[in-house]
């Protein structure tokens, strides 16, 4: 691939909030592409990931995607995972403090990070690297010199450390720190890119590059991501939201969801998580506009494009037919688990029982909104004992066979 179409590739999906600052990056990066193939070398290009969670999400795959784009044109990959960090916690996308987290609970989370990420990254071609390693060794002396490369009025004008001062809510000192270990980071690892989101602008473009040159090394080129969108389209893809798409899920439950985003965020989700080059999303979105291609079926590509990179051509064909035959032919699933009916039991014993409500009120409130079926029909009162074997449906995508 010639160095204008790296480029292009590398810069799909990023968003600086200033045209400029993108342009600045992009010639950044085609310099730095062109210094190091005469010198014969690859780049070296990282991201850091504070292992505050176990359970990834779509969105958090969205650096990974670029990072892997980076290994498949032959470049060096550091994964770096921020069991130091974490304690703090990013302060970047949040309006209030984030709770500390004891080391125990984030060694307990790394390890099932790099398990996941490889799901996406060359694990072959990946370096595991935890900035405990040089972030614990820094003295007191050191800390000092670093902050002394910022200004107070620096944090206080950054949009959640503004608003929280503003609504006269604490602002804590120790979470200021955190944008000075991330640049740390980025000196301790040397390397040419630093990728993240677009809520690491003053991490990265800031503090990053002003450490770097601070301590007489060229600044790492950021290559800034936009934020995925959940399915809803709007909103930032969260968890405590509902609006996730999990990737520790199986392929049917992952192209639903891809499924059920609205056609605006379908630009979105093709630049940010599928392997398409800038050509074949610029192709498919001219379908859409000139009618050629219905919205529709742009996004069964999309759903079936995701659902591979994870669980491969297989089995997303699979979930696309069964798809399919559940939302366009109104057919049941040709396979769903039973549970074995027992005397006395109610529509909401059931339903808890089967696994198709977590709580209650849950299954209460599903009944109540219309969202639970017996071969079809809709069961208006949770509390009636339940009326027969049959299939029963909870929502789009649940499916029990209940049997006597």
């Amino acid at each position: 691939m010639e160095i204008n179409e790296q480029v292009a590739l590398l810069m799909q999906g990023t968003e600086y909030g200033d045209e400029a600052m993108k342009a600045a990056m992009a010639a950044e990066l085609r310099d730095r592409l062109v210094e190091a193939q005469k010198e014969g070398r690859p780049l070296k290009i990282y991201c850091g990931y504070d292992p505050r969670t176990t359970d990834l999400h779509l969105g958090h795959t969205v650096t990974m995607r670029k990072l892997r784009q980076f290994q498949e044109l032959g470049h060096e990959v550091t994964f770096l995972i921020g069991n130091y960090t974490s304690l703090i916690g990013d302060p970047s996308d949040k309006d209030k403090l984030r709770p500390l987290l004891t080391p125990e609970q984030v060694q307990a989370n790394a390890r099932t990070y790099a398990e996941q990420a490889f799901r996406i990254l060359d694990p072959e071609k990946t370096r595991i690297r935890y900035n405990a390693e040089w972030l614990s060794q820094l003295s007191f002396a050191e800390l000092i010199q670093l902050a002394s490369n910022f200004t107070i009025q620096q944090f206080l004008t950054r949009e959640n450390f503004k608003l929280r001062w503003e609504k006269n809510e604490a602002v804590y000192l120790h979470e200021t720190f955190y944008a000075i270990m991330q640049g740390y980071d980025a000196y301790a690892l040397r390397c040419d890119v630093q990728v993240g989101g677009t809520d690491q602008l003053f991490n990265i473009m800031t503090a990053a590059r002003k450490i770097m040159t601070a301590k007489g090394e060229k600044p790492n080129i950021g290559v800034i991501l936009s934020i995925l969108p959940g399915t809803d389209g709007v909103v930032k893809m969260s968890k405590s939201l509902g609006n996730h798409i999990p990737i520790n899920t199986n392929a049917e439950d992952m192209y639903g969801k891809v499924m059920s985003i609205p056609d605006m965020a379908m630009p979105s989700f093709s630049r940010l998580v599928t392997r398409w080059s800038p050509a074949e999303i610029a192709a498919l979105e001219k379908g859409v506009k000139d009618g050629t291609l219905h919205p529709r079926d742009a996004k069964m590509k999309l759903a079936l494009e995701i659902v591979s990179a994870f669980y491969g051509e297989e089995l997303a064909q699979a979930a696309q037919e069964s798809f399919i035959r559940l939302f366009q032919q109104h057919d049941n699933p040709e396979e769903m688990p039973e549970f074995k009916l027992e005397a006395g039991q109610s529509v909401v014993d059931v339903m808890i029982a089967a696994g198709l409500a977590s709580t209650r009120s849950e299954a209460r409130r599903l009944v109540e909104q219309k969202g639970v079926k017996l071969d079809g029909e809709v069961l208006g009162n949770p509390q009636e004992a339940f009326p027969h074997a049959g299939v029963l449906q909870v929502g789009k995508r649940r499916f029990v066979r209940v049997v006597a």
